[in-house]
């Protein structure tokens, strides 16, 4: 009995931080107010440069990959599918200005970062881990 009440302790708090997170992501749907379609451009794929580059992550690393506000990416891969990469700041990288958790609507950007000039769409097979980063070129 004292063992099924820690899992009951431990297990509330988790799933209520969960629906809260959803509550959260619905309730910022429906206060968002609908502006006029305008499409925000999609990454350019970023030409290799002449110096040689250190080893690239293998993709599963690239998947794990976290984007916060603040970082910098390039995209590695095609404007239909991007594969964005951290690196440092500097001219012609993308700056995360924000990053919206549990949805795929990259329309967002544009009410919630306002300055962002692009934004990419992770789309995962779990809808918690969906996100969109809304991204400014530097």
């Amino acid at each position: 009995m004292i063992i099924a009440l820690v899992v009951v302790l431990l297990l509330c708090p988790c799933l209520g931080l969960v629906g809260w997170a959803v509550w959260k992501a619905a309730d910022a749907d429906n206060e968002a107010t609908p502006l006029p379609s305008v499409s925000a451009p999609v990454l350019p794929p970023v030409l290799p440069s002449d110096a040689p580059s250190s080893a690239a992550p293998s993709p599963s690393e690239e998947d794990e990959e976290e984007f916060a506000k603040g970082d910098c990416v390039v995209n590695d891969g095609t404007e239909d599918n991007a594969a964005l990469r951290k690196v440092p700041c500097a001219a012609n990288t993308y700056q995360v200005l924000l990053r919206i958790p549990a949805t795929t609507d990259g329309t967002r950007c544009k009410t919630l970062a306002p300055q962002a000039t692009a934004n990419y769409v992770h789309d995962n097979s779990i809808d918690l881990f969906d996100y969109v980063l809304c991204l400014k070129k530097r």
